[in-house]
């Protein structure tokens, strides 16, 4: 009797197994937003890792030629437009990530791009088609939608087509748009005076398209002028920050990029996503293209801060083929919380917050038309703030604020 009564005292009753798992449900309950903190703090850590790689390769590049890897380059149109696709020649719409490639642990793709391929029936020239998919020439040439390790963010879960070879991460062309697809070339890449004049004027940023830039011409000093940043890639759900809106009614004597902040097609409920879709092509987002020259792929610039909307300009403001081969205001974006990194000259990588002082948003952004100081005349102070003076690399602002 006594063994019988020992062995009913030492039992669980019901209520205590009931008790005992809601105590283990309320830690697992508590744990798992600490897990995925840690996993997420990991994979931001890891993002940061591959901004500080590509800082390394663009110094190394520097080291061995002496200049920045070059933006909008390649071969030439030979006087065809240089929007239009070609199996033959790219253009010079090559973004400066492919030049960067042998610099970040990809010697075997650039060996297979530097050179002539072959694959299947295609005899592909040195440096390859145009990294474009209207066609056929990005589809057969594995080069171009060959993704690296190395320019993703695993915060980012963008994977596959319509994508040809993600990216996130991106050239600093400064606080302007102008001339930030065509660069001094017109149509037919013929450099001309007015061109010149404009690009010179405009793109302000380390970067300028289908133009040599070197450190030396960071007057500004290297550690406070940003030559990179993170873009988040498009995924298909008209997020204002990868699904660019077309036609921005700005114009170069009017309107500020506060013209896509405010626009009526943002959700008012949800204001990081389009109330209805912008009509750009699904195949021409955000990050979508890392070989792509092109502002929407593989470009940001310093008129609004990060993770805001993001908005292209009109067909006719530098005559290109499509929607895809616009310039526009194209802030850094990321899938963290809060802001985003970016790339100083120096190669130090810095996180920066969506609320970082922008200056006035509804200023004119620089040209070559301006007829004021306090309109868009060349020179001038950047009207964006501390955010708008990091982007630019020689007009001589102050950074006095810690960011």
């Amino acid at each position: 009797m006594r063994n019988q009564s020992f062995l009913r005292s030492k039992a669980f009753t019901l209520v205590e197994l009931l008790v005992v798992i809601a105590i283990i449900g309320v830690l697992v309950g508590l744990l798992l937003p600490a897990v995925q903190a840690a996993r997420e703090a990991a994979r931001r850590m890891s993002c940061s890792n591959n901004v500080k790689q590509i800082g390394l390769g663009i110094h190394n590049y520097h080291s061995a030629y002496n200049m920045l890897p070059r933006h909008k380059t390649g071969t030439g149109s030979n006087g065809a437009n240089w929007f239009a696709s070609s199996m033959l020649r790219n253009h010079e719409e090559l973004s400066m990530l492919v030049g960067l490639t042998p610099f970040i642990e990809a010697q075997g793709l650039w060996e297979k791009i530097s050179n002539p391929l072959v694959q299947g029936s295609q005899n592909y020239s040195a440096m390859g088609p145009t990294p474009d998919n209207s066609g056929s020439a990005a589809t057969d040439y594995s080069p171009w939608f060959t993704e690296l390790a190395t320019l993703r963010c695993p915060s980012d879960p963008g994977v596959g087509l319509p994508a040809f070879g993600r990216t996130n991460y991106a050239a600093c062309l400064g606080d302007s748009p102008w001339r930030g697809t065509g660069g001094g070339a017109d149509d037919t890449l013929t450099r001309t005076s007015a061109f010149a004049q404009e690009t010179r004027a405009s793109m302000r940023g380390a970067f300028v398209p289908r133009q040599t830039t070197t450190f030396r011409d960071i007057l500004d000093g290297l550690a406070n002028t940003i030559i990179m940043g993170e873009i988040t890639t498009d995924l298909g759900d008209n997020d204002t920050r990868t699904e660019g809106l077309h036609n921005l009614g700005m114009t170069l004597t009017a309107g500020g990029p506060s013209l896509c902040k405010n626009h009526a097609n943002i959700d008012a409920q949800r204001p990081q996503f389009w109330s209805v879709g912008t009509g750009s092509a699904v195949d021409r987002r955000r990050g979508y293209r890392w070989a792509d020259g092109n502002p929407i792929y593989t470009v940001m610039n310093n008129m609004l801060p990060p993770n805001s909307p993001v908005c292209r300009l009109t067909i006719a403001i530098e005559n290109t083929g499509h929607h895809g081969q616009v310039t526009g205001v194209l802030p850094p974006s990321s899938r963290h919380q809060g802001g985003c990194h970016v790339l100083m000259g120096d190669g130090a990588v810095k996180f920066i917050t969506d609320s970082i002082e922008a200056g006035n948003m509804n200023a004119m952004p620089v040209s070559s038309v301006g007829t004021t100081v306090n309109d868009n005349v060349p020179g001038r102070k950047s009207p964006y703030g501390l955010w708008g003076s990091l982007g630019t690399r020689a007009s001589k602002e102050v950074i006095d604020t810690e960011f």
